[in-house]
């Protein structure tokens, strides 16, 4: 600091002219110069109060702690402006008391140090420096101003509170005293370079930071930066919030997302393993009843396995609907989307349903259109099959219909009937779980669980789901999907698997199972219809299996998980490459995860979700083995 001496008459003329009382104090705390402002403040005579302590001019309470706060400042001298949030009171001659604002600028001189102190009244609330400090004290949020060096100069109550410091203990102390020490040398750096280019910094930018408190204690803190021009100097206003709370709870959304991820992932591998195991009796349970059916020819026996082949179909489909409710609401369902004309599905879907109809003496017709759809083929095929079956099994005489309707960008696709009809009150509740139809002659069949399924897959398809219903007379349920430009030609129709009675086909079948019940099941149901089975259980006894064959198989059928780890599409793709055939194949899985999805790669190969009807397996097979191409359905 640069010392510039003037004459004391030329001192005492400009602080004389001073319309603010000011005092100059040595570093013993006398005081050496009154200005008349002092001297009228005080209520003094002129000179009078030459050579008395400062702390002539404070309370009595008050004077043995500010003569603590003197020596603490003597120590470390800087300037500090008006308004530094210290409750600082002064008292007149007469005794009286008054509310003040000081300023003190610290000032080396050949006698040493002295300080000057600014002394300003407070006497109402709309003076600016009190409208000032009470709008410091009401903030929410702590605050905090330092000065060029980074030395607190003012705080507020909050940050009193937050940091568990009275205001003495840190005013004139470095900022970053209310840092962790292992961020303080890194923090000076950071404040220098802020205060050498200034500018506005909001709060919350995304950076992690931490405050300490006088105890020791850390927390996680938000802080914005204003620069401030005052009293000649430079100032950092800076803005504190304590985020603990918010932290905790965005640690608890964050473990309570974790924690649902980890549910999800085990709950999609449950619903992988019981797609797979599940399904397996059941499996076996089919294709025993169908080699039955084949080899029994006592009416009342047949009768018996008609019986046990309705309640295999029942069971089936409540398993069937019970995984896929869970799969959707587990979030393991993902929507494969594929340009296909939709005539390619309505037809297969008549050719499904045409025999179930007419098994049950009804009327049967559809409509197709030309138009081309972009959706998953599979899941919006289950959603018609839902309306299908729902309309063969609540009508009792009469028709049922399936049919496109063609509109500006849409096609809409119906499924009507002439059933038993629902009230219009239930119309809202027949999509919720396990809700059944009660109108008179009502299907004691299902278990409610259908439209469920249909309502999640139409959310997750994002097509839009319809009914229109009169009691009695009928129902019309509709599914409308957008449509692409697109030509439909020959190419894209698919051959059709029906189940007309055709010879027994010789051939031998490579048959890769590693359920020993399951894989006998399928010995005396393929070779009661005169096949020649050769059986493996895993994709490496397929392979030392295939080395002593004297012929190329016809046909190979599969399970896809396997005993050894390994797939059935990796069992079917080793055989190919040894005989160097593309020999059909059969893929099994009651899997649906997106892995089995991998055998939908391999050409001349199909995907069969178990358990299988073994009317519709035995005609595929027959027509593969004739062909040489597995058939599309």
């Amino acid at each position: 600091m640069k010392k510039i001496p003037l004459p004391a008459d030329i001192v005492s003329e400009i602080l004389n002219a001073s319309a603010d009382a000011t005092i100059i104090s040595d570093q013993d705390g006398k005081i050496r110069v009154a200005n008349k402002s002092a001297e009228e403040l005080f209520g003094y005579d002129s000179d009078a109060l030459i050579g008395e302590p400062i702390e002539v001019l404070i309370p009595k309470e008050q004077r043995g702690r500010h003569h603590h706060l003197r020596d603490t400042y003597h120590k470390a001298p800087r300037a500090r402006p008006m308004v530094s949030g210290l409750e600082i009171f002064g008292r007149r001659k007469d005794g009286s008391t008054f509310r003040a604002e000081i300023g003190l600028n610290p000032i080396e001189t050949d006698d040493g140090l002295v300080v000057t102190s600014t002394i300003r009244p407070v006497s109402t609330v709309d003076d600016s420096e009190a409208y000032f400090r009470n709008l410091l004290e009401s903030a929410p949020d702590a605050m905090i101003i330092i000065d060029e060096q980074g030395k607190i100069a003012i705080v507020n109550a909050q940050a009193e509170h937050m940091f568990g410091y009275e205001r003495n203990e840190i005013l004139g102390r470095t900022v970053e005293i209310l840092l962790p020490e292992r961020l303080r040398k890194q923090h000076v750096s950071h404040r220098s370079a802020f205060i050498a280019d200034p500018k506005l910094r909001p709060m919350g930018e995304g950076m992690n930071l931490v405050a300490r408190r006088k105890d020791g204690g850390k927390f996680p803190v938000e802080i914005s930066l204003s620069p401030v021009s005052a009293a000649g100097g430079r100032f950092v206003s800076s803005v504190i919030r304590d985020v603990t709370e918010r932290k905790r709870m965005e640690d608890d959304i964050i473990s309570a997302r974790q924690e649902a991820e980890r549910a999800n992932k085990a709950n999609s591998a449950f619903l992988a393993a019981a797609s797979h195991d599940l399904r397996q009796p059941v499996q076996a349970l089919s294709l025993l009843n169908g080699a039955l059916r084949r080899t029994i020819k006592d009416e009342r026996a047949l009768e018996m396995i008609d019986y046990q082949q309705h309640s295999l179909t029942a069971m089936t489909n409540l398993l069937n609907s019970l995984l896929d409710i869970s799969r959707l609401d587990a979030g393991a369902v993902s929507p494969e989307l594929e340009e296909f004309p939709i005539r390619r599905l309505i037809d297969r879907l008549s050719d499904e349903f045409a025999r179930q109809a007419q098994h049950h003496e009804l009327e049967f017709s559809s409509s197709a259109s030309d138009r081309f759809v972009v959706s998953d083929p599979n899941l919006l095929a289950e959603i018609i099959q839902n309306f299908m079956s729902n309309a063969i099994r609540y009508t009792n005489k009469g028709s049922v219909t399936l049919r496109c309707v063609n509109g500006d960008g849409f096609c809409r696709i119906e499924v009507a009937d002439t059933g038993i009809g629902i009230d219009t009150d239930q119309l809202d509740e027949i999509f919720r779980e396990f809700h059944q139809c009660k109108a008179p002659g009502a299907s004691k069949e299902g278990f409610g669980l259908g439209l469920a399924i249909v309502k999640r897959l139409a959310d997750l398809l994002e097509v839009e789901i319809g009914v229109a219903s009169v009691l009695g007379k009928g129902s019309c349920f509709s599914v409308t999907i957008p449509t692409v430009d697109g030509e439909f030609t020959a190419s894209d129709e698919e051959v059709s698997v029906t189940t007309s009675s055709e010879p027994a086909s010789s051939g031998l079948v490579i048959l890769i199972e590693d359920d020993v019940n399951v894989a006998n099941a399928w010995g005396l149901l393929l070779e009661g219809e005169g096949f020649r089975v050769a059986t493996a259980a895993s994709a490496t006894e397929a392979s030392a299996l295939m080395r002593h064959l004297d012929e190329v198989p016809q046909l190979l059928i599969s399970d896809f998980h396997l005993l050894d780890g390994s797939t059935g599409a990796e069992a079917v793709s080793a055989i190919r490459e040894f005989f160097d055939v593309e020999i059909p194949a059969f893929i099994v899985s009651g899997d649906t995860s997106k892995v089995v999805k991998d055998a939908r790669l391999l050409d001349n190969c199909t995907l069969m979700s178990k358990p299988i009807d073994t009317n519709r397996l035995l005609s595929a097979a027959r027509h593969a083995i004739r062909t040489g191409q597995v058939p599309q359905d």
